[in-house]
């Protein structure tokens, strides 16, 4: 890890869904999410950087068991494969990142500590969705 991980910046979970799911997200409550791919944006700039995206991987393992916050639910569930992760570091976009993504599944996820609708999108494949994301952070790195 180099200066620039530890201090942080946004990033976009890649996730892949395979068969729909019915999930409990914490205070949200239980959903039921269709198959597809999904793009969880949050934010790294706290104590530890980009080690939390590190934590993300270890839930998705199946390493780590504590839902702490709400793609925890997600990441955690046995059939999700977390893909890929796109990160800005050193940018502090989420919400402009989460912003220009697809609407997601579920108002308020992962956007408690914010005014969006949801931080959490949904797209037909991973491809169009990692494409999408891309752009995002693209645009968001070049409004820094």
């Amino acid at each position: 890890m180099d200066d620039t991980d530890a201090a942080g910046g946004t990033y976009t979970l890649l996730l892949s869904l395979p068969d729909p799911a019915e999930i409990v997200v914490g205070a949200l409550g239980t959903h039921a999410l269709p198959a597809g791919a999904y793009a969880y944006t949050g934010s790294a700039l706290g104590s530890g950087g980009f080690a939390r995206v590190d934590r993300h991987r270890r839930v998705a393992a199946g390493d780590h068991d504590t839902r702490h916050w709400h793609v925890d639910y997600l990441t955690g569930h046995p059939t999700t494969e977390l893909v890929d992760v796109v990160t800005s570091p050193g940018v502090d976009a989420e919400c402009a990142v989460a912003g220009r993504l697809p609407e997601g599944p579920i108002d308020g996820f992962g956007a408690s500590d914010c005014g969006c609708r949801s931080h959490l999108a949904v797209g037909r494949g991973i491809e169009s969705i990692r494409t999408a994301v891309e752009a995002a952070h693209r645009d968001a790195r070049r409004a820094v």
